[in-house]
């Protein structure tokens, strides 16, 4: 029985035209890998490593398959719009997760015509197991008041907030919705209150770990009665030079004062000045002396009898 002739590649046969393939065959395009997701505070992004083909761009394009597609819709795939021929090699799916249920989801390379095989999730994923993280908080004491304020993770939050005042072992907790701001408790004067807060989630019945504590001080009435002493002090300084000031300013801005340049300042009698205009003689040797109307008059009629 002879031997077989040696068959060459389908992809070396045609080796001698100009560009055998302008992209690389299927067998060549090859599936994404390490395909995963990663899912914090509700937020779900599917992430996987790039395909890489020298010189050219591929694109990725991600489906979906829900508890119904899979058991009740003969395991039909839903394509993901927004990662549809994308660049990036990661999608988010946060949307198209919308129930709390199993959903498997896959990914596949794009080259031209070309397509890699289908890359899926090794386990199901479910909402569930998504990550919370404990909420940011600032704690502050206005007056009397304790307050916290929350940052804003979005409607779906709420938190769970433990105050107590610090000493005592009983605590009470607090149910808060989305405000950015809660009034826990009136404080009692120079006593210390301590908070921590958890973030939770009702669509899963999940909570987070509890957040770093944080305790603050209520005022004392000293502190409160000294504060306004000072302030009342300072009031009582204040207010003698600010009449004073105020007074300045409207009579420099109502009555200013002019004062005379140095040039039509002169040590001259004023007689000697009326005596030149008289005889018409020149007194350019004299300077300017500025004289009032009714003064000259007077000198003039003085001069003439």
């Amino acid at each position: 029985m002879g031997t077989l002739p040696h068959v060459r590649p389908r992809a070396l046969a045609v080796a001698g035209s100009p560009r055998a393939f302008k992209s690389p065959p299927k067998a060549l395009l090859p599936a994404p890998q390490n395909i995963s997701i990663l899912s914090t505070n509700m937020k779900h992004f599917l992430t996987w490593s790039p395909v890489t083909v020298p010189g050219e761009t591929v694109r990725y394009s991600v489906e979906f398959q829900g508890e119904y597609e899979r058991d009740y819709a003969n395991e039909i795939w839903i394509p993901i719009s927004e990662c549809s021929l994308i660049i990036v090699t990661q999608c988010n799916v946060t949307e198209d997760i919308s129930a709390t249920v199993a959903y498997n989801l896959r990914v596949r390379a794009n080259l031209g015509s070309w397509s890699s095989e289908w890359s899926t999730l090794k386990v199901l994923f479910n909402r569930i197991t998504t990550f919370l993280t404990p909420p940011m908080m600032e704690v502050s004491a206005d007056g009397y008041h304790l307050l916290v304020k929350l940052e804003d993770l979005g409607p779906a939050f709420q938190f769970h907030v433990f105050y107590w005042r610090k000493g005592q072992e009983s605590w009470v907790m607090v149910y808060a919705g989305v405000l950015s701001v809660v009034h826990l408790d009136t404080m009692e004067a120079g006593a210390e209150y301590c908070v921590k807060a958890q973030t939770y989630v009702e669509a899963i019945n999940r909570s987070s770990n509890f957040s770093q504590m944080q305790c603050v001080r209520g005022s004392t009435w000293m502190t409160t009665a000294m504060v306004s002493f000072v302030g009342f002090v300072v009031g009582v300084l204040a207010l003698p030079f600010l009449a004073w000031k105020m007074s300045q300013i409207f009579q420099y801005s109502c009555c200013p004062v002019i004062v005379l340049p140095d040039t039509l300042k002169v040590t001259e009698s004023p007689m000697k000045l009326i005596h030149c205009m008289s005889e018409g003689t020149e007194c350019c040797d004299l300077a300017v002396h500025v004289i009032p109307p009714e003064e000259i008059l007077r000198l003039w009629i003085q001069d003439t009898l």
